[in-house]
């Protein structure tokens, strides 16, 4: 009986692995063009201390970089040093997380197109909320924190006026490496978690009051604030928690507010810019999290097809077997990245290990 209920498992891990390998991929090769081609410096420049433009321009130059909770408060803070203000510092701590593109393409995979768009947009509102409000209450102190310089590997500096194909190349091995290595752990946890899900779970087990309507967002709230995860990594649970009944609107509240938050992240951050700016910053993603969840809720009966039946169609693009392929490859890759280098990495980022 263990054994089969193992088997069930591993057998509902791979096939989400399976469905969302070719995506993953596409994400990767596209968070390490942006790694390559869009620089710290580019996104300094534009986020000025306008109350409403910065918190704009911080959340749609958040949205597609590849950076997760664990990596986005250092970039954040050297924006701050780099003149941005408070409020566009929150809406790109909000929006980067949330969103990235290798998320984007797998939530097409496993979600569907309408919560593919809709999460992006969702995130895109967070953040600008976040923003604004702290601009308009916390106001200005006219000078920016003390913070770390964020690492500047892929288009830093040193490589803006690098030969395109040695960008490129620089992004990829980003991508494909130290990206790879920091999501890899936390999207092992995610399919495996989908897996379990997917094989304890009986079918419509969150079809009543616990998966639908306002308590379904609480407890979704509840779960995502605490919780260590990534856009990529939260999505495959969202996935199993819909198949079993949970509301789309639910399952977004917990992608929104997984990947904005976490215990580190409040930590750090209250103290690099306080406590009344970690609280609105908190305040800020729960209620337009649990908003838009509503929102989607009421908006999705509009599409004449259930949450089930509309996941499916990011994942039948590809055939089986180019999503087997996919997977193996997926798996190559990290344990390529996970070997034992003879040769340090060119350009290491300074303190990194």
């Amino acid at each position: 009986m263990m054994w089969t209920y193992v088997g069930q498992v591993v057998a509902a891990t791979w096939q989400t692995l399976a469905d969302a390998s070719p995506y993953l991929l596409f994400g990767f090769l596209v968070a390490g063009i942006v790694q390559a081609f869009v620089s710290a410096d580019l996104v300094a420049r534009h986020l000025g201390r306008g109350w409403v433009s910065s918190p704009i321009k911080a959340a749609l130059f958040g949205i597609p970089l590849p950076l997760c909770s664990c990596g986005v408060l250092p970039a954040a803070m050297n924006l701050r040093k780099k003149g941005a203000s408070r409020g566009a510092v929150l809406a790109f701590l909000v929006s980067t997380p949330e969103t990235g593109a290798d998320s984007i393409v797998l939530s097409f995979a496993l979600l569907g197109p309408v919560l593919a768009l809709f999460r992006p947009l969702a995130a895109f509102v967070t953040a600008v909320a976040a923003g604004v409000w702290e601009n308009l209450v916390g106001g200005e102190d006219g000078a920016a924190e003390a913070a770390p310089h964020g690492c500047g590997c892929g288009a830093d500096e040193a490589t803006a006026t690098a030969p395109v194909a040695a960008r490129l190349r620089a992004g990829l091995r980003f991508a494909f490496g130290d990206l790879l290595g920091d999501l890899a752990p936390w999207l092992g946890v995610g399919f495996v978690v989908a897996g379990v899900i997917t094989a304890s779970l009986p079918e419509g087990f969150l079809a009543g009051p616990l998966g639908t309507g306002p308590l379904s967002y609480l407890v979704m709230l509840a779960a995502g604030v605490p919780l260590y995860l990534c856009a990529t990594a939260s999505t495959p649970i969202a996935a199993a928690l819909l198949v079993k009944g949970l509301s789309p609107g639910a399952a977004l509240v917990f992608l929104l507010a997984g990947p904005a938050t976490n215990a580190a992240t409040v930590t750090a951050l209250s103290g690099a810019l306080g406590w009344r700016t970690t609280l609105r910053y908190l305040a800020a993603i729960s209620l337009v999290s649990v908003g838009m969840g509503a929102l989607l809720d009421a908006l999705f009966p509009l599409s004449g097809r259930a949450a089930r039946a509309m996941m499916a169609g990011g994942g039948e693009l590809f055939p089986p077997a180019v999503g087997v392929a996919a997977a193996l490859l997926f798996l190559a890759l990290i344990v390529r990245r996970f070997l034992p280098r003879q040769t340090p990495p060119p350009h290491p980022c300074p303190g990194s290990t």
